[in-house]
């Protein structure tokens, strides 16, 4: 393959296999073929193409108005650069589990026309692969007619099921780009103090799921003290690195992918890139996979730690939109929250601040807000955690419930809710 990069093709001339009305899945997260959308999006001579993605790295492409009509997008997971075009009307969001995206576009529900991705470059046996996110890329080239590519040098090449044969490649473009990087923040003392309350219920030897976001992270600065901790998550970011690297992640005790970190993407910083560059000790694999609950479960000890917008006193959990406005997704927070509850000793957690707006607003709730979307629905809830601590829903009626939420709700709000849930079902609670 020492010749491939004579191949390569401008991005103006590889995006022009795009035409009228085609679907096309687009890589997401670090992952993002920023060129070739870049390109893609300068298209004036084509309408009704439709493009399927989950969260995409950089500006949002598709915020020229001149895109309307030429290019809708659908996003399977809303990021925060286009959460102003889905509010508007001029994009679209798609309800689904991370896990049913893959078979989404194999059963040919979804008919790809062609899938734009960015790979590692091709080692000497002609494979590619789809660097730092398997999620859903290894089903979109699997499944589309056409593959347009960035293979990019500084892409990580990534090992489990994650290669691309140079021979399903229609077109490329070669590069050589820095992937976005995101350092992990320190924790302010409000994702700290949730943190201390969810570390003791890790045990040693548990496997981890993290979420997205700064609690994650604060959890894992707090585990140094833990044995034999295991990871299989649909992502992971630089703190697992620095676990790793301290002997607490070992992965020994696993039972699916022993002696393996197990994952679907990554996002963080050039270190955790170049921990995952072909690293044989962390497999890629797609979401339906990663996030089966099937596969999840076979593990004990699961410990599936996920953030939440807004829990009602019943334990419904809001993680996907503000009322009516769409905010992020569905994700995988199903998928290990069920998986945890149904694996030996798992320990399911939604884990949030208990205000919000400067702490104007209490984020536990007598009743979600008109329009918001259910994701953990109250029969699948188990541990919510605050700042204010950690309490255990699963097996509790509605007066336990409420009661055990207004003792992790704001002091500030606590009287209010108890009120409130008063005149709602009847009973009386002392906050």
């Amino acid at each position: 393959m020492h010749d491939w990069k004579n191949r390569a093709e401008s991005a103006e001339d590889a995006v022009k296999l795009i035409e009228s009305g085609m679907r096309v899945f687009l890589h997401g997260a670090a992952a993002t073929p920023l060129p070739l959308l870049d390109a893609l999006v300068k298209r004036r001579d084509v309408e009704d193409v439709r493009i399927y993605h989950i969260h995409l790295e950089g500006e949002c492409p598709f915020e020229d108005a001149g895109c309307d009509g030429r290019f809708r997008s659908t996003s399977l997971f809303t990021g925060g650069n286009m959460r102003k075009m889905v509010e508007a009307g001029r994009a679209d969001f798609m309800p689904i589990f991370l896990s049913d995206i893959p078979q989404m576009f194999l059963s040919g529900r979804v008919q790809l026309d062609a899938a734009i991705l960015q790979l590692s470059p091709p080692d000497k046996h002609g494979y590619c692969t789809v660097g730092t996110s398997a999620d859903a890329a290894i089903a979109a080239a699997r499944t589309a007619p056409m593959i347009i590519a960035e293979i990019n040098e500084q892409m990580p090449r990534t090992h489990g099921n994650t290669i691309v044969p140079m021979s399903r490649i229609t077109a490329f473009i070669h590069t050589n780009r820095p992937i976005p990087p995101h350092a992990p923040a320190e924790p302010n003392p409000i994702e700290a103090a949730i943190a201390a309350h969810i570390s003791p219920l890790v045990p040693d030897g548990a496997t981890l799921q993290m979420g997205i976001g700064a609690i994650p992270d604060a959890v894992l600065c707090r585990l140094y003290d833990k044995i034999d901790l295991g990871i299989h998550t649909e992502m992971f970011s630089d703190r697992v690195v620095d676990l790793v690297e301290a002997g607490v992640v070992t992965n020994k005790r696993k039972n699916v992918h022993r002696g393996r970190i197990t994952t679907s993407f990554v996002v963080g910083s050039q270190r955790l890139y170049e921990f995952v560059d072909d690293n044989p000790y962390v497999e890629f694999y797609p979401a339906d996979h990663t996030n089966d609950t099937a596969v999840i479960r076979r593990n004990d000890n699961v410990v599936a730690m996920n953030s939440a917008i807004e829990v009602d006193l019943s334990g419904q959990v809001c993680a996907d939109s503000i009322g009516y406005r769409i905010y992020s997704g569905i994700g995988g927070q199903m998928d290990f929250m069920r998986g945890a509850a149904l694996s030996k000793g798992g320990v399911p957690i939604i884990a949030l601040p208990s205000t919000a707006s400067g702490g104007k607003l209490s984020r536990i709730v007598s009743t979600l807000k008109p329009g918001s979307g259910v994701v953990t629905t109250r029969g699948h809830v188990h541990w919510i955690v605050t700042e204010y601590g950690a309490v255990d829903l699963w097996s509790k009626n509605l007066r336990e419930r409420a009661e055990l939420l207004i003792s992790i709700a704001h002091p500030d709000f606590r009287a209010e809710l108890a009120r409130e849930m008063g005149e709602i079902r009847h009973f009386e609670i002392h906050a």
